[in-house]
């Protein structure tokens, strides 16, 4: 199968199967780490809130255009928009799409060495008897070494390169349907164990008892952004996944479903790190600046206080790689289906080259957070994430809905969506969102970006 699977573009075996390699793309370390640092510099419980909102709104929208516009053409983001509007330019939106991942990936992928990194560190005992000080002196003191922080990217990229040569149903379905459910497990399990820690109401209160008066412009843009950035909406992904899957398949139910699966592990995720932060004896989140470390200097408090905490803490990090891989797997098969669909290359030689790419392109990344001075003081890995991770996302998420309006057409596009999906329950809400909510929202957030961004 994976022979046959290398010479060309491949199917999902089954609906399920695309689910969990959608949701395993959408969850990753967007949910996982993202999710909670923007909690913590925003307000809390209100960012929250707002998530939700831009989720069920803007990101279910969003997604159900792209899923339709990838099904519909059987082509990567390139290819799709010149399949619908041949000759028109609107292409150029599908190399910014490429792009975009390829950026992402970059830095992203050096996040997923963290937790390769900490994945080896928990098996050689580093975290018995941790306090928040010694944990964050791991973190530190790991991502200020630049050959450690090297190696765990360049093993990260080597075994995404190796899972996307194998093809779609032999690399990314396999390994998706497999591990995606045990993380869904010990997730629950962490959180439960959270909440029942002594003192865990103030974190919970933080977390869930949002103060809308606190909602302004930058905690939407913010949301919007994170919404974009969790589901792997704006820059092809989901085109490029609904390319694959059958015109039996009812897309609604499948995007309703990662959808809920994405934000339903977001919220497990700020479930378990807050509560914690709270019960850390001398510390509140409401006094300092969660920084990109916030989930691997917490989580191994919480594994800390179990019993056999060696052995949830070696599971949960071989999950969250297992998380980390499906989504930087979905970034990587963006510009390799590009170079399949549009320039004839095998399925091996375009992961080869793209993977060392992306690793040669993450170098400054993954020595931007205490490894090179001067790359730690220009924050780097900060503006490569506001730029790629926030803006391109909202504008090329806003331009998705823009052609899908004024350039396919909302006819073709329902019959498509309907195609497996004979009674459309929510085709008003989502004709009403896709033309007039979501673009216009996106579209006033980025008016506003020089004052959001300050």
């Amino acid at each position: 199968m994976a022979e046959k699977e290398t010479s060309k573009r491949g199917t999902w075996g089954s609906k399920v199967a695309f689910i969990l390699a959608a949701a395993g793309s959408a969850i990753g370390l967007g949910s996982l780490w993202r999710f909670p640092i923007m909690v913590g510099r925003l307000g809390g419980a209100v960012y929250v809130f707002a998530y939700i909102l831009a989720v069920f709104f803007i990101g279910f929208t969003e997604m159900l255009a792209e899923l339709a516009i990838g099904r519909r053409t059987q082509k990567n983001p390139v290819g799709a928009f010149e399949a619908i509007r041949p000759h028109s330019g609107w292409k150029y939106l599908g190399y910014a799409g490429v792009i975009t991942t390829m950026a992402i990936l970059s830095y992203y992928a050096v996040v997923a060495g963290w937790a390769f990194g900490y994945l080896y560190k928990t098996i050689f005992g580093l975290f018995r008897n941790i306090t928040w000080e010694s944990s964050a002196a791991i973190f530190e003191r790991f991502v200020a070494n630049p050959w450690e922080s090297l190696f765990c990217f360049f093993m990260v990229m080597a075994i995404t390169t190796y899972i996307i040569s194998r093809g779609i149903q032999s690399g990314i379905e396999r390994f998706a349907k497999i591990l995606m459910p045990l993380l869904f497990i010990l997730m629950i399990f962490l959180a439960v164990r959270a909440l029942t820690l002594p003192g865990a109401s103030r974190g919970i209160a933080f977390y869930l008892k949002p103060d809308l008066s606190q909602i302004d412009v930058k905690v939407l843009f913010f949301a919007i952004g994170q919404a974009f950035y969790s589901l792997s909406l704006g820059m092809g992904i989901m085109i490029t996944y609904g390319s694959y899957i059958s015109r039996r398949e009812n897309l609604v139910s499948s995007a309703g479903w990662v959808c809920f699966s994405t934000t339903l592990v977001a919220f497990l995720a700020g479930i378990i790190i807050y509560p914690t932060l709270f019960t850390t004896p001398g510390l509140s989140p409401e006094k300092f600046e969660p920084s990109l470390g916030l989930m691997f200097q917490t989580i191994p408090l919480v594994i800390d206080k179990l019993p056999g905490g060696f052995l949830f803490g070696l599971l949960f990090f071989i999950l969250l790689q297992v998380a980390a891989l499906t989504s930087t797997i979905s970034l990587l098969e963006v510009p390799v289906a590009f170079f399949i669909d549009e320039h004839k290359w095998t399925r091996p030689k375009a992961a080869i080259f793209l993977g060392s790419l992306c690793f040669l392109l993450g170098i400054p990344s993954a020595l931007s957070v205490g490894a090179s001075a001067t790359l730690t003081r220009f924050g780097f890995f900060n503006k490569m994430d506001l730029l790629f991770g926030n803006i391109l996302l909202a504008i090329g998420g806003l331009g998705v809905l823009i052609f899908l309006v004024y350039f396919w057409g909302l006819k073709p596009a329902l019959e498509e969506i309907r195609t497996g999906c004979p009674r459309f329950r929510l085709e008003k809400l989502w004709v009403f969102n896709v033309r007039f909510l979501a673009p216009l929202a996106i579209l006033i957030l980025l008016v506003f970006i020089k004052t959001i961004t300050q």
